[in-house]
């Protein structure tokens, strides 16, 4: 099965708009902050099209604003209860929105993965530590010489029967 081709263009649109319909009646402006900066990242990565890092900080910007979105809806909710009734509607909307946007992410953050790994990204993020691989293709084995066998081999490279210089090291 063939993942289909979504633009990022469309993805950083829809998210736009839902999270401008979002802050409309209640979100704080931290929600704001952080989801308008992660669309931002969106249009750099929709500027570069060759940038393996443009794309990936669009993806940890989603991952973060899922997140940091949760802890907007358990602590900002509540204060729909004091609202006046002629509120309420806009209210639900806006409402509605943020969390159409919430729902909407992880499925975002799989088409950007996909992005990602047509850039040219790998399949696991590193992070710039060092790790120990197992890759031993650029090694030279010490199993064969390369020397001919008519030549004898002589390690330091002295005439036979002639006294060892001295070494200056």
């Amino acid at each position: 099965m063939e993942i289909p081709a979504i633009n990022l263009k469309a993805i950083v649109l829809v998210h736009w708009l839902l999270t401008v319909w979002g802050c409309m009646a209640w979100m704080p402006s931290s929600y704001a902050w952080g989801n308008f900066t992660m669309l931002a990242i969106g249009v750099w990565a929709i500027a570069h099209r060759d940038s393996i890092d443009a794309v990936l900080m669009f993806l940890l910007g989603m991952v973060v604003t899922i997140v940091t979105d949760i802890i907007h809806f358990g602590i900002f909710y509540p204060v729909a209860e004091s609202l006046a009734e002629r509120n309420r509607d806009t209210f639900r909307f806006s409402v509605g929105m943020s969390i159409l946007s919430l729902l909407l992410k992880p499925v975002s953050c799989f088409f950007v993965y996909q992005m990602y790994r047509e850039r040219g990204g790998d399949y696991n993020v590193n992070f710039g530590f060092p790790t120990v691989t197992r890759n031993r293709e650029a090694y030279q084995s010490i199993d064969t010489q390369d020397q001919s066998p008519s030549t004898p081999a002589n390690p330091f490279n002295q005439a036979e029967g002639s006294k060892p210089g001295v070494r200056s090291y």
